[in-house]
């Protein structure tokens, strides 16, 4: 049973308190919303930058691509900084960066200007994710860690929300290209602050508490990379395939609801905000419930299979669209729920920044692949308004990525009920399960 009053450690240093810990998930929390509106507001923006600039679906599936290059090397090379350098040293520099990449993003109605500074934003965002995600699992593990988890993503994906919304609380920005990038800037400084606000949380825990989770690791070295185990790998899999089948579509989901659907841009914001609604809402539940129950390979088995036919039912015109989207939105709160907090159970402390690392940079290789991929199809395939059926190959491709979703999970929930298990199906905040 968890106390109000801080324990003290055996050199009679005392515990942060739980009010303490929480705090700092708000102030990290905080430095991930400004993160995911600035990803986010390339989407609501995809049919001004082809009227306005001429972009192609390609280019603007390149503006979210090219975030995640950098990324297929600078995420794992960010993960050894935040073991060498501590959570908050690195959580400041990563945000820094992306404020000035929403800067440079906004600076000119030009396509390799815009993209250059989607690079730079990407250069830091994974890898302030990363640093965030470790300085949870070292101030939360063994103690609510999933819901932690869950209730960080809630915080963060109020920016998505925002983002999807802001053609309907700043309309007046989308009659220029360069308004809501300018609105994006400012979340981005917002970014900047919950960042600085984490570095004076915890840095004062370090004089007055113990907090052995919050200080610096040890250094890591490359050969570790090698060394994580299978079902570390199987969790990166998973990690890459689900990714890949939700992100690259909210780059064009927008404009897939206004081209196919025939919605506004305004209506088509709001249909795509109720997948981050229902991440919102049910991800911090279901944390809670596995830091019960256990069973996190199960979980990840069922929110991979949602995924299945959730893009060809979009494709069904007399089906409420907001009904697929609400699968979604339940794989979307389970996956990510239970898949971050399970790599602090099959790696060590130490090797935290390192392991998210990784998994961060091979999930960047998805998200650029299929971003530009799936702009690809939509450009040979002639999706239009005047050609809606040139959205299939797009859906096809996608339902393919979450049944490759749900055999990675199947074969994780294998190994974990094998003889080399971890205890993801079996540890709890009580113990282990029967």
């Amino acid at each position: 049973m968890t106390t109000l009053h801080p324990h003290p450690a055996s050199d009679g240093t005392p515990e942060p308190p739980p009010a303490y810990r929480w705090a700092v998930l708000v102030a990290v929390s905080l430095a991930m919303f400004g993160n995911y509106y600035v990803y986010d507001a390339v989407a609501p923006l995809a049919d001004v930058l082809k009227v306005q600039l001429g972009f192609t679906d390609s280019q603007i599936g390149t503006l979210n691509a090219i975030y995640s290059l950098p990324n297929l090397i600078m995420v794992l090379i960010g993960g050894i900084v935040i073991d060498r350098i501590g959570t908050r040293k690195s959580t400041f520099l990563f945000a820094a960066i992306c404020l000035a990449g929403a800067a440079l993003t906004a600076a000119a109605p030009s396509f390799p200007v815009m993209a250059a500074g989607r690079l730079v934003f990407g250069l830091g965002a994974e890898s302030m994710i990363v640093a965030v995600t470790a300085a949870l699992a070292r101030w939360f593990r063994g103690k609510e860690l999933s819901f932690a988890f869950g209730l960080n993503l809630t915080l963060a994906r109020l920016g998505s929300f925002a983002a999807d919304w802001s053609p309907t609380w700043a309309g007046e920005a989308f009659e220029r290209w360069r308004g809501p990038l300018l609105i994006s800037l400012v979340f981005a400084a917002v970014a900047v602050v919950g960042a600085v606000v984490y570095w004076i949380l915890e840095a004062q825990a370090v004089h007055r508490y113990s907090v052995g989770a919050a200080q610096e690791t040890d250094k890591p070295v490359l050969r570790d990379l090698f060394r994580f185990g299978r079902s570390y790998y199987l969790v990166v899999a998973l990690c890459v395939t689900f990714y890949s089948a939700v992100f690259p579509f909210r780059t064009f989901a927008i404009k897939f609801f206004m081209e196919y659907h025939g919605t506004s841009r305004e209506l088509g914001g709001q249909i795509n905000s109720v997948l981050i609604l229902f991440a919102m809402v049910f991800t911090p539940l279901f944390g809670l419930a596995v830091d019960w129950v256990g069973r996190r390979a199960l979980f990840m088995m069922l929110g991979s299979v949602l995924l299945v036919p959730v893009y060809l039912l979009l494709l069904e015109t007399s089906l409420p669209v907001w009904v697929p989207m609400a699968i979604m939105g339940v794989s979307f709160s389970l996956i990510p729920a239970v898949m971050w907090p399970s790599v602090a159970y099959l790696v060590e402390g130490p090797k935290l920044g390192t392991a998210y690392g990784l998994m961060t940079m091979v999930q960047n290789v998805g998200l650029a692949g299929f971003n530009y991929l799936l702009g690809a199809a939509n450009d040979v395939a002639g999706a239009s308004a005047t050609n809606p059926a040139g959205y299939a190959p797009m859906m096809w491709i996608l339902s393919g990525l979450g049944l490759a979703g749900f055999v990675f999970a199947w074969m994780l929930r294998r190994a974990e009920t094998g003889p080399s298990a971890h205890g993801l199906e079996t540890i709890t905040v009580s113990g282990r399960a029967p």
